[in-house]
């Protein structure tokens, strides 16, 4: 029962972390936001998974948003031109943010009707993650903004997987898509031609 309730608490840190990946123009709330996720994501593994697997999960995407720190910290500070084809509000964003939650709960119950034994908290978590990732995909053009939401859609992809497939090679195969989108990201940003303001758009 504990376990059940700890692993709802995660879900609700994966919205709240996703949404505010989602909302948020600074790109140091942003980074932070995700390394929140991967902890939550960490213990939704955990249901599945052994404690050491799972570690290579959080540790991987924490090593993951550290590079993508590092090289933005490194950036020079000039404007980039802001992304005028679509709606750009907070209030826009937040409304996507809700919609993705509710579909993920409403979905969640038949996912788990098709597929008994994985968990409705493992399924909700991995629809909000890759909803949100998705719909953050369909809004920017940002590089850091990109790589973010790319691997949003991981995490929540490598949530759902865990719980059908545990083996040591496809989890380190996964961390190392991780990191290689993490160090792709990184390239790009550093040889962009207009980096990034501080503020994400």
């Amino acid at each position: 029962m504990a376990i059940t309730i700890i692993a709802w608490v995660a879900v609700a840190l994966l919205a709240v972390a996703s949404a505010g990946i989602l909302v948020s123009r600074d790109w140091r709330w942003s980074l932070g936001l995700l390394a929140a996720q991967y902890l939550a994501a960490f213990w939704l593994v955990t249901q599945h998974w052994p404690i050491g697997m799972a570690a290579v999960k959080l540790v991987t995407g924490w090593m993951a948003t550290a590079a993508l720190g590092m090289t933005r910290v490194g950036v020079s500070q000039r404007d980039e031109p802001q992304e005028s084809f679509w709606p750009q509000g907070r209030t826009f964003r937040l409304f996507g943010a809700s919609i993705m939650i509710v579909i993920a709960f409403a979905a969640g119950p038949r996912v788990e009707a098709l597929n008994p034994g994985l968990g409705l908290p493992v399924i909700v978590g991995s629809l909000l993650l890759v909803g949100n990732g998705l719909l953050h995909l369909g809004i920017t053009s940002q590089t850091l903004r990109v790589v973010i939401g790319l691997l949003t859609v991981l995490c929540g992809f490598e949530i759902l997987y865990a719980a059908v497939e545990s083996s040591i090679l496809v989890a380190a195969l996964l961390a190392l898509t991780n990191l290689g989108l993490a160090l792709a990201g990184s390239y790009l940003l550093v040889n962009a031609a207009g980096p990034a303001d501080e503020e994400l758009i």
